[in-house]
């Protein structure tokens, strides 16, 4: 074997120190995202001690991924001005704050305000994360990289409603968040030693305007995007004006992005035909399937009248396929490019998918575990290679500001996703259920009321929903089979 033949297998092994690195990176993660999740769970605990409307009470989980949402567009330049390490530590500490805040809440307006702080600090921890990580890394091992730190982004939201069932059930809501808090220390501890010290560079000023515009532009369309799918209609006059005037302020930051000498992010990024390929998948790919993973667990509790413990145990073989997925999708990235691997784990999650198209009121559960397994193995192999995908053509500079345009688009995408197949439900169960006019609560107490033919018409909408769902990941073939079919360490 060649010196040169050597030298580029060393390139691609994942080292202690990377390891090490990832580790660290996933247990700041990973509490970030379940705590959006093990909130959902309690909703309904939270809205009975504090005696205020479920209206109000929803804004406990909005008003975190509000500010979640609005604050990654300044973490590119967060990073560089400071140094990632410094502004990651700093980022954590925030969210054990908001989290100490939360847990401490004697009303809902300190409450929702202590959520607000949360997301804050947890929109920042993730994309400076994947900055670091992608930096001590390397292209060359950027597909096994993603995959490992994308473990906590698909096990958390079905983790969530575990933990958080199992944490209402035995003990008061507020240890929902002060779980944070010995977590939050053990990851302070570890990246105080373990992250890499990234010297802050001298940057340009922060972009003002750049920032007004965009943050407060994701901030509305996320608003509009939550209150369409809570409402399950496009007919809302507040979320329908959200959402044009976050559409224009984001319209005018890319004016604005295309002609300062430094934006906040970016979009000129957009040109590189790796990157921009893969941020089109990325966005397709996520409203798609984050969307799916909406109606997942609302089937199980509308229809079939699961608690929300046993439904986060029934969604479990997803996790464990994209885990199984994970590690073997990153390799095969390494080796073979994001386009030989992104569309065949589209194919897998289309295959479950298409067990879920005909479910009914009695499909087995055996049969729905394991094509949930399938679709995990599908989220598993697309989601992380293809944002390996991106930054493949990247130097070490552009990362910062490339990771905030990825995970805003992530983050969106999840979000239109999300309201886009609320309002199809929705729809669906009034076109089933002539005169329906209600929720998914009221559907859900029709169908354990045992009134004839609820469940089967029921069923027939969510089976509808998810004929939608497969639609739109079959859209999302088309910029996936434009990615790169050769890794770029391999063309030597």
């Amino acid at each position: 074997m060649s010196t040169v033949a050597i030298d580029r297998r060393e390139e691609r092994l994942l080292t202690p120190e990377i390891l090490a690195l990832a580790a660290v990176v996933i247990l700041g993660t990973v509490m970030t995202i379940l705590d959006a999740t093990i909130v959902n769970v309690a909703l309904a605990t939270l809205g009975r001690d504090f005696g205020t409307s479920i209206s109000t009470i929803q804004w406990v989980s909005t008003a975190y991924w509000l500010a979640f949402a609005s604050v990654i567009p300044l973490t590119g330049w967060a990073g560089e001005r400071f140094g990632a390490k410094r502004v990651w530590l700093s980022a954590l500490a925030l969210f054990m704050l908001g989290s100490l805040l939360a847990g401490l809440a004697t009303s809902i307006a300190q409450l929702i305000g202590s959520r607000v702080v949360q997301g804050l600090g947890g929109g920042m921890i993730l994309p400076l994360g994947q900055t670091l990580l992608g930096q001590a890394a390397g292209p060359q091992r950027m597909g096994r990289v993603m995959s490992i730190v994308g473990v906590p982004m698909l096990l958390a939201p079905i983790m969530g409603p575990v933990i958080g069932g199992a944490i209402v059930g035995s003990t008061s809501w507020r240890w929902i968040f002060f779980i944070n808090l010995p977590v939050g220390l053990l990851a302070l501890a570890l990246a105080i030693r373990l992250l890499p010290t990234v010297p802050p560079r001298p940057t340009e000023r922060l972009d003002v305007r750049g920032l007004a515009l965009l943050s407060g532009g994701i901030a509305l369309v996320m608003y509009g995007l939550s209150e369409t799918g809570a409402r399950g209609s496009l007919g809302d006059p507040l979320a329908v004006a959200a959402l044009a005037a976050g559409a224009v302020l984001v319209g005018l930051f890319a004016a604005h992005s295309l002609t300062s000498a430094h934006p906040l992010v970016d979009v000129r990024l957009l040109a590189d035909r790796r990157f921009g390929i893969a941020t089109a998948t990325t966005f397709v790919l996520g409203t798609a399937l984050f969307g799916l993973l909406l109606v997942l667990p609302l089937y199980y509790q509308v229809v079939r009248g699961e608690s929300p413990l046993a439904t986060g145990l029934l969604l479990v073989p997803q996790g464990l396929g994209a885990m199984c997925a994970m590690p073997v999708a990153g390799a095969l990235t390494d080796r073979l490019g994001a386009g030989r691997v992104v569309p065949a784990g589209i194919g897998l999650a289309l295959a479950g998918m298409a067990v879920y198209t005909g479910i009914g009121p009695d499909t087995g559960y055996v049969a729905l575990g394991a094509a949930l397994f399938v679709i995990g193995l599908g989220l598993g192999a697309t989601i992380m290679p293809t944002m390996a995908a991106a930054y493949e053509t990247l130097s070490r500079e552009q990362m910062p500001r490339a990771t905030s345009v990825l995970n805003t688009t992530q983050r969106v995408a999840g979000a239109l996703g999300t309201a886009l197949l609320a309002v199809i439900l929705q729809r669906a169960m009034a076109s089933e259920l002539p005169g329906f006019e209600g929720g998914l609560s009221e559907a859900a107490r029709l169908a354990s009321s045992g009134h004839a033919d609820v469940r089967p018409a029921l069923a027939d909408a969510f089976a509808t929903t998810f004929r939608i769902a497969l639609a739109m990941t079959v859209v999302a073939l088309v910029p996936a089979l434009l990615l790169p079919r050769r890794h770029r360490g391999n063309s030597g």
